[in-house]
């Protein structure tokens, strides 16, 4: 049976050292923690659970805590953290449950109070219905991936600026009459990052002079709700925008999918940006502004083990890059470009 020791001599550290670097208790280089994984791995070697606990009052699991898993954004982000656990030689347990749901409360209340955690990574938690402060109240080690950066480690875009910036290429292609595709921000439970996201659309609105044109048109921001939502808007000739400025590319296709039911060109007669770079942002050419979830993943770990190990360090924030990419879903308004 494969030991430890083994482990430790095939990688070429003490046997001290492979034990730090499988169960995350103590400080190893990334180069040495990646050595020992691999040699673990090539070993076949399993720690057994209950005896790493006993050993180190660890238990090498890390909770990871979101609304779904069925949506590009939450699995790509879900790969991240994954893959970075199991390069760390540590384990997950996934909690799921839409915001607002039976299941959501009781998974609070039941299953996260009886199992043990070195650590928990929440994925976009919303501030109204203070469950980021039922989890920092654990004093277990806590990361936010999200736009909620109050009470724990975050990694997360500036959802503000993006949305700014996308409404922004709206408006320097001449576009004026622009309708912002989402959730307008309130002061409800769970919509505090379409929220961040419509008020970068006003900010650039307003700084270009347009606050008059200013509208939130409500909708989910699946491809079917959003679909159904700007076929509704679309119908109505006299007022429909010359742009969409979408809170999110599922938004934004279901947008350009409403737009083509109706025989409408984009970009020729309408123009669609989203927020993500979603894997089928290239399929319909969308413009929209790329973020990465499965860096955002990774960097989370990061943030977990550097709090793991220091738990009285400052709260770091990252701040994710986000970057435009201009396709051909978007293009100057007909009657600018016919001047």
């Amino acid at each position: 049976m494969t030991g430890i020791i083994d482990v430790a001599l095939r990688a070429g550290v003490a046997k001290s050292t492979a034990s730090r670097a499988l169960s995350g208790n103590g400080y190893v280089s990334a180069e040495t923690r990646e050595r020992v994984v691999r040699a673990a791995r090539e070993l076949a070697y399993s720690a057994h659970s209950s005896a790493s606990s006993l050993a180190t009052g660890r238990t090498s699991t890390i909770g990871v805590i979101m609304p779904m898993v069925d949506r590009w954004f939450f699995s790509e982000i879900l790969l991240g953290i994954q893959h970075a656990l199991i390069a760390n030689g540590l384990d997950l347990g996934l909690y799921c449950a839409p915001e607002g749901s039976a299941d959501r409360a009781r998974m609070l209340d039941h299953a996260l109070a009886g199992r043990r955690f070195d650590g928990i990574i929440a994925i976009c938690l919303e501030p109204g219905a203070h469950e980021l402060e039922r989890l920092a109240e654990t004093g277990l080690p806590l990361v936010s991936a999200g736009p909620f950066p109050e009470l724990a480690d975050t990694v997360t875009i500036d959802d503000v600026a993006a949305a700014r910036v996308a409404t922004e290429h709206l408006i320097e292609l001449g576009h004026e009459d622009i309708a912002f595709l989402g959730a307008e921000r309130r002061e409800d439970l769970f919509n505090y990052g379409e929220g961040q996201r419509h008020e970068g659309y006003c900010l650039a609105m307003s700084a270009a002079g347009l606050s008059s044109r200013i509208r939130a048109v409500p909708t989910g921001s699946s491809i079917p709700e959003s679909f159904e939502t700007v076929a509704a808007l679309l119908a109505d000739r006299r007022h429909r925008p010359t742009a969409i400025a979408a809170v999110c590319d599922e938004a934004a296709i279901g947008a350009i999918l409403a737009a083509q039911r109706l025989g409408i060109g984009v970009p020729s007669e309408l123009s669609v940006i989203g927020i993500d770079d979603h894997r089928y942002a290239e399929m319909f050419s969308l413009t929209t502004i790329r973020q990465n979830p499965r860096e955002q993943g990774a960097e989370a770990v990061r943030l977990l083990l550097a709090r793991m190990q220091a738990p009285e360090a400052p709260l770091e924030h990252v701040t994710a890059p986000s970057t435009l990419m201009a396709r051909q879903s978007t293009a100057a308004p007909r009657v600018v470009a016919s001047r």
